[in-house]
C-alpha cells in the first residue's frame, strides 16, 4: 500500500457505522492484503459472525501461542465450523525458537514480556507482513489503554487497523450474540471475560474491567501486538 493511506481510510470511515458493510468494503478494496486477527476469546464470536456475513473466505489469523486453555482451542474449531469460515490459519512461534528461549515452558512466570514477544509479537509480525490492513476485535470499554481507539486507525508504522466493535459495550455484544444464537466461549460462565494464555489469565468479578484478569498483579496491560513499532 502507498505510504499515503488517506484515500483508503476515507472510504472505510464512510461505512464504519455498519460492521458488515465496513468489512465487505475493506475486502473489496484490499482483497488478500486484508486479514482478521481473532483470539477466539470471550467476545470473538460476534466479529467472526460479521466476517462470515461479509465474506466467508476472508483470511482469519489465530495466534496459537502453545499456552492457550484447551477450551479455547476447542472453541476455535467450533466457531469456524458453525460460522462456515473457510480460511482460518493458525500461526505461532517456531518450535526451534521455543526450545531455545523457553525450554522449560516457564518464561511467562519470570519474564512475561519476553514470553509475549516470543509467542505472540514475533510470530504475528512475521505472519502479518503480507497484509496492509488487519481487523481486530478490540473495544474501547475493555481497558483504559483502549479508551481513545477509533474504528479505523493508522498505526505509526503505516499499517491500518480496523476495529469494527470499538464503540460496542459488553452489554451490546452479549445481546447481539444472544440474538444471533452464537455459541459462547465455555470459560465465560466461569468468570473469564477476557481470555488469553492460561498461565496469565484469571477470572474477574463484576467490579473490574474485563482485561483486569490479564497479567493480574503486574504492570502490564497489553501483550504488544496492538502497539505500533
Amino acid at each position: 500500500m502507498s505510504s499515503d493511506n488517506t484515500g483508503v481510510i476515507e472510504q472505510l470511515r464512510a461505512v464504519q457505522d455498519d460492521p458488515v458493510r465496513l468489512l465487505r468494503t475493506a475486502h473489496a478494496l484490499l482483497g488478500d492484503r486484508l486479514a482478521v486477527m481473532s483470539s477466539f476469546g470471550a467476545e470473538s464470536a460476534l466479529l467472526l459472525a460479521f466476517v462470515a456475513e461479509a465474506e466467508r473466505d476472508m483470511k482469519v489469523l489465530f495466534l496459537n501461542t502453545g499456552k492457550h486453555f484447551p477450551q479455547t482451542l476447542a472453541y476455535r474449531r467450533e466457531l469456524a465450523d458453525v460460522l462456515g469460515l473457510s480460511n482460518v490459519e493458525d500461526i505461532g512461534p517456531s518450535p526451534e525458537q521455543v526450545s531455545d528461549r523457553d525450554p522449560t515452558g516457564e518464561l511467562w512466570a519470570f519474564d512475561p514480556d519476553a514470553c509475549c514477544k516470543l509467542r505472540k509479537v514475533e510470530p504475528l509480525n512475521v505472519a502479518s507482513l503480507p497484509y496492509d490492513v488487519l481487523v481486530t476485535g478490540r473495544k474501547r470499554g475493555q481497558a483504559a489503554t483502549r479508551a481513545a481507539m477509533e474504528i479505523v486507525e493508522e498505526r505509526g508504522d503505516g499499517q491500518i487497523r480496523i476495529n469494527p466493535l470499538a464503540f460496542w459495550s459488553a452489554q451490546d455484544i452479549a445481546a447481539e450474540m444472544q440474538r444471533r444464537a452464537l455459541p459462547p466461549h465455555p470459560l465465560v460462565a466461569e468468570g473469564y471475560l477476557s481470555i488469553g494464555c492460561a498461565p496469565c489469565t484469571r477470572p474477574v468479578d463484576g467490579h473490574e474491567d474485563a482485561r483486569s484478569g490479564r497479567w493480574s498483579g503486574l504492570n502490564k496491560t497489553e501483550c504488544g501486538i496492538h502497539v505500533a513499532g
